[in-house]
């Protein structure tokens, strides 16, 4: 058991779990996932609190199989290698609201650091912008962590706490299984399905399942991050995570060449905008919270799954925030910004920056 951790955790285990991820994403793409959205963690949970009916959006409501699917992956794998370890209290509020202005910013990007590296790879242009402009948000998160940034310990808790997302999840998939979505019906049940637009765009339900199981296993194992990735190579100069970023995105190059999916240009790619601008705003506010709270969406669902409740209220922090900007104008569509968004970009940006300055600890 400790020789597969050690192949796992290692630089070549990094690697395969993002070469791995970069194949499976091109291919659910092609099973029917939007265009370069095989995986989005950020949009996907977006698409479940509208399905929900926690906002009203009806182009983008599907109770995704993929997000329980990474809950369950990395909680089965923590059991197996004995990772499943309940903790939590580490300044929750805190990470609460950094993961309702990470959603905020990544959704006037249109995506999460994983759908800005499937955009990349897919040939969409305007995702150069949200990569520099991730970087730049994790920079920024960098500079207050070498300072003396911290939320605080987490404390062990008891096993009820640790359990919170894998049980939300095990319910998602009860509720995909009593009210399934049918062709031309918006809603089934208590669960709102787009009949137009990125919602109604998915995989069949088995493999968009299987497919985030294994993501979420593989994923837990490595420790996969591309926040994680970004700020140690900014504060240690050290490359293991980014191996496997890299990786990642040229697995989904090569896959999408395959598969036709790559297709260059600014305009008219698909669940984006040009206003390159506010691209880069979007995802500096997103890479800043991210940097913050101590990973990226997936890397903190992951987390989640593996008992980690700190992990779960930021999750949960991105639930409220994907339903606050689609209530109050602030996420962008293929037209564009939202008539607010930048406002509560500017604010986010204002909060972060309160977040890293009164969270520094002082040396007596």
């Amino acid at each position: 058991m400790n020789r597969l951790t050690n192949i796992f955790s290692s630089r070549w285990g990094v690697i395969g779990t993002g070469l791995f991820i970069g194949v499976l994403a091109a291919l659910l793409q092609k099973s029917g996932n939007p265009g370069n959205m095989g995986v989005c963690v950020a949009c996907f949970i977006r698409d479940i609190t509208g399905s929900l009916g926690l906002h009203r959006t009806d182009i983008v409501q599907y109770l995704r199989p993929e997000i329980p699917g990474f809950v369950l992956g990395s909680f089965i794998a923590a059991l197996i290698f004995k990772d499943f370890k309940p903790r939590a209290g580490s300044a929750p509020m805190v990470r609460f609201i950094l993961g309702a202005f990470a959603m905020i910013g990544a959704l006037v990007f249109l995506g999460c650091p994983w759908r800005a590296m499937l955009r990349l790879s897919g040939g969409d242009w305007n995702a150069l912008f949200g990569i520099a402009g991730l970087v730049a948000g994790i920079g920024a998160g960098s500079f207050f962590l070498k300072h003396g940034y911290d939320l605080g310990r987490s404390q062990k808790t008891h096993a009820a706490a640790g359990l919170v997302l894998p049980a939300i999840a095990a319910a998602f998939l009860l509720l995909i299984l009593l009210f399934p979505g049918t062709s031309g019906q918006g809603q089934s049940g208590i669960l709102f399905y787009s009949v137009k637009g990125p919602g109604s765009l998915h995989a069949p339900v088995l493999i968009s399942l299987a497919v985030g199981l294994v993501i979420g296993f593989v994923a837990q194992r490595s420790r996969f991050c591309t926040m994680g990735a970004i700020r140690d190579l900014i504060l240690f100069r050290h490359t293991h995570l980014l191996s496997g970023v890299i990786a990642f995105v040229v697995a989904a190059f090569a896959m999408n060449l395959v598969l036709g999916q790559f297709k260059p240009g600014f305009e008219g790619q698909p669940v984006a905008h040009t206003m390159s601008l506010w691209n880069f705003g979007g995802m500096v506010l997103a890479g800043f919270a991210f940097a913050l709270a101590g990973g990226c969406p997936g890397r903190q669902v992951f987390l989640a799954g593996e008992g980690d409740g700190d992990a779960t209220v930021f999750v949960l922090g991105m639930g409220a925030g994907a339903s606050f900007s689609h209530n109050f104008g602030l996420a962008s569509s293929a037209k564009g910004v939202g008539p607010h968004g930048i406002a509560a970009v500017v604010i986010g940006l204002v909060i972060c920056i309160i977040i890293g300055f009164t969270m520094i600890r002082r040396t007596a």
